[in-house]
């Protein structure tokens, strides 16, 4: 049995695990989660939903990760033909994006650390498999550089969940300037370079650092843009909402791998992003 087919099979077990994750008061992470976190977004996506700077409606996305509102905001910023796109990180790595408009239009290379267990070259997709500090693209060649949820991971210890290489356990919470630098060489000039991270209290927690303000200002700096917008998501008791970043200045990552019970709030994960957008 190929891995695609599995990949199917595990789908499909998610997929019928769905009355009991709904009966067991739709706890984070159980079987049929996936189910629900990506029908959410493919909906939000579908509709445009942060297209503009409308409120999200009530409860958008409660009890389900910071992906809710990442993926969204980040198809409401490509163009109908997004041209060139790098994804950096392999967040898009997903059938249920790369099925969507306006991805699907993109002539995508997704590069990452290590090989993924899942890929779509049949789609004509590129896959590249590095350090994103020093990538061996030539200077201007992409549109668009999407880097979702990874730059907090540069530099820091990524043996836990992304490669058994031990070089590659760091320490270095500032590994990720000479990342987003490389975006800005890669990009042609005017192309988009959209970063999302998590936000909230600073701090490194060994295969992840939560952002603060000082910390998305390096991210600016280390691109040097000619223009650049953040906007910041909070995570609470009312799902997910816009917010300004004083408001989720103390937010906490809650991590499902230390093995802990789920706070009140039932946060799956991030409880503050912020969502750059770079103009090269």
């Amino acid at each position: 049995m190929g891995l695609s087919m599995l990949f199917e099979i595990k789908e499909l077990l998610d997929r019928l695990a769905l009355p009991f994750y709904k009966m067991s008061g739709h706890r984070p992470w159980s079987p049929g989660y996936y189910t629900v976190k990506n029908g959410t977004i493919g909906s939000a996506i579908d509709m445009g939903l942060l297209s503009d700077v409308a409120e999200l409606p009530a409860k958008y996305g409660y009890r389900v990760d910071e992906r809710v509102v990442e993926y969204p905001w980040l198809f409401a910023q490509l163009a109908e033909n997004p041209g060139r796109m790098l994804d950096a990180g392999s967040a898009l790595n997903h059938r249920f994006l790369l099925d969507r408009a306006p991805l699907k239009n993109a002539q995508l290379t997704i590069m990452t650390l290590a090989p993924e267990k899942r890929c779509f070259w049949d789609r004509s997709i590129s896959y590249v498999f590095g350090d994103l500090r020093k990538t061996l693209f030539a200077d201007s060649v992409f549109d668009v550089v999407a880097s979702i949820s990874t730059i907090e991971h540069i530099g820091l210890d990524n043996t836990m969940l992304y490669t058994g290489d031990a070089s590659k356990k760091e320490s270095d919470a500032l590994g990720f300037t000479p990342a987003v630098a490389e975006f800005r060489r890669v990009l042609k000039p005017g192309g988009v370079c959209l970063i999302t991270v998590p936000f909230g209290r600073r701090g490194v927690h060994g295969w992840y650092q939560v952002f603060d303000l000082d910390l998305v200002a390096r991210v600016i700096q280390a691109f040097q843009p000619s223009d650049h917008t953040v906007e910041y998501f909070g995570y609470g008791m009312d799902g997910w909402r816009r917010v300004e970043p004083a408001e989720i200045a103390d937010a906490e990552f809650f991590d499902v791998h230390e093995g802990r019970a789920f706070d009140g709030d039932f946060a799956a994960g991030a409880r503050g992003v912020a969502c750059i957008r770079l103009v090269a």
